[in-house]
């Protein structure tokens, strides 16, 4: 007997080393509840533990079938848990379950299990319990206090071990949420060592700078984010002292564009420099010294764009009010003169320039309202049927008597069936799209507009043979302000608003408009509408 509990000492202290082991929470219930059966010489066991809310579940089971698992719950509801202690006593050693034979007779009545014998004891930690452990026998003797002081013993190395591996669980946990967040962040981390080498990116900030994720690691930060100011310099990564210098320390900051591995501007879709604010906040240690730093990278593309587009309004609109507003002020102080006598006809000529540039800023000021309109989602139509071949030839009408040079035909199809859209909306595309072919044509030449009938849609074109467009600049023909930087544009009035419009409009109908076109060879701007 002696012999027997040597070797059931030694075998506790064997499995309590390997407990203290193990850090999977699985594998090790699996271990410490086959290690107590064994040990008690019994043939079945469970270990419940409790969840966040204190329900107890099921966490380990050994020699049950899982479907009998929700028999036994009776053993561990309604607890009243463990005896307070006294102070200074330490954590609680006994544990009080009332009438658990009585409870035992019903588990094994309703599972149809032979069990009869039954040993409880808690996985305790200081005040509280986490968990218990139940072993069965079916059949044989009682569990006797010495099996049970057995069992207590191992109890207490099983629970500290369990506690470990829920600790290490939960820091697993915790882990992957902050992996999974920095992996899906939209904004691009970058995780350095004190020396300055890359420990981690995230896929955004791979995505931004054409690296892999696994690429970078070690490499220094500078050969992987590089950024450029838009006059091609570069732009140093913001550092950070290595050791804390206050307890305020600020973030640094830097912005640039970035520019890829291969040493190319990297760029959007519409081919627009990506620009990007990098933040540096170092993370210290207690005494002081630099552990780690994090790179934040936002992509602030679309903030530069709306710096550059508010410049390009200042300046577009400055320049367009200008002229008007000088050649309308210089003929009103003309007539206004004492010292001359205006004859009749110069006075109808120049009360014309003032009408026409007064017209003239009309037109911008409209413009520019239509514009804020559109880009507040405020763009109303008022629909009906409307015949675009009559459209065509009144906006011609309005824009022959201003040239000469050009001369416009027509090629509408007889049977071409009205659509349903704003007469006024549709008459405004064709007038800038007409006035453009006009106004892009300096040599003359002639402007065709014509249309077709598709099985769902109305297709209607406007051509000339004028100084066309480059390949380059016909995917932001259309964004607003945006001109083609060529002299012969240069030269002609407008504010890049007027196919900005046209594309709202267009769009606004449930259509659709593109341009084709080669420089020197004339531009086809073409517009699909629904049929009605």
């Amino acid at each position: 007997m002696q012999d027997y509990r040597l070797r059931q000492r030694d075998y506790l202290l064997q499995i309590s080393r390997a407990l203290t082991a193990r850090l999977d929470l699985a594998s090790l219930l699996e271990l410490t509840l086959k290690s107590a059966v064994e040990l008690l010489r019994g043939q079945v066991g469970l270990i419940v533990l409790g969840d966040a809310d204190g329900v107890m579940h099921v966490r380990a089971s050994y020699g049950l079938p899982p479907h009998l698992l929700s028999f036994f719950r009776p053993l561990w509801a309604d607890l009243p848990g463990l005896d307070r202690p006294t102070p200074g006593s330490g954590r609680p050693r006994t544990w009080h379950i009332p009438d658990l034979n009585v409870r035992l007779g019903m588990v094994a009545a309703a599972a149809g299990l032979a069990v009869n014998q039954v040993v409880a004891l808690p996985l305790a930690m200081e005040e509280a319990w986490i968990g218990a452990i139940y072993i069965f026998r079916i059949g044989g003797g009682a569990f006797s206090a010495e099996d049970q002081a057995l069992l207590a013993a191992f109890a207490d190395q099983a629970a500290i071990a369990v506690h470990n591996a829920t600790l290490y669980e939960q820091i697993s946990n915790e882990r992957q949420l902050l992996a999974a967040t920095i992996d899906n962040s939209a904004e691009g981390i970058m995780i350095l060592d004190r020396a300055g080498l890359v420990r981690q990116i995230n896929h955004a900030l791979a995505h931004m700078t054409g690296w892999g994720l696994e690429e970078v690691i070690g490499r220094q930060a500078a050969e992987v984010l590089i950024l450029h100011d838009r006059n091609g310099d570069p732009v140093p990564l913001p550092g950070v002292p290595d050791r804390r210098t206050s307890q305020g320390d600020e973030p640094r900051y830097v912005e640039g564009e970035i520019v890829s591995r291969a040493g190319q501007p990297r760029r959007t879709a519409h081919t627009v420099p990506v620009s990007a604010g990098v933040t540096a906040t170092p993370l210290y240690d207690r005494e002081g010294n630099l552990l780690r730093v994090i790179l934040n990278v936002v992509d602030i593309t679309r903030f530069r764009q709306a710096e550059d587009l508010k410049s390009t309004f200042v300046s577009v609109v400055s320049h367009e009010l200008k002229t008007p507003v000088a050649l309308i002020k210089g003929y009103a102080e003309t007539l206004q003169r004492e010292d001359a006598d205006w004859d009749a006809q110069t006075v109808r000529d120049s009360l014309a320039v003032i009408t026409e540039e007064a017209d003239h800023l009309t037109h911008l000021i409209d413009s520019l309202l239509e514009a804020s309109r559109i880009q507040a989602g405020r763009l109303k139509l008022e629909p009906t049927d409307v015949s675009l071949p009559h459209l065509a030839h009144k906006v011609v009408d309005g824009l022959s008597a201003r040239t000469s040079l050009h001369t416009f035909e027509f090629d509408f199809p007889p049977d071409l069936p009205p659509v349903w859209g704003d007469p006024e909306r549709l008459q405004e595309v064709l007038s800038n799209l007409i006035d453009n072919a006009v106004k892009y044509s300096p040599s003359g030449g002639t402007i065709w507009i014509g249309g077709r009938l598709d099985q769902s849609t109305v297709t209607v074109y406007v051509a000339d043979q004028g100084i066309g467009i480059p390949p380059e600049e016909q995917a932001h023909i259309f964004d607003r302000f945006q001109r083609v930087d060529s002299p012969e544009v240069r030269r002609a009035k407008g504010t890049g608003l007027g196919l900005y419009l046209v594309k709202a409009i267009v769009e606004a109908h449930g259509g659709r408009i593109w341009v084709e076109s080669a420089p020197e060879r004339g531009s086809i701007f073409i517009f699909t509408l629904p049929r009605r």
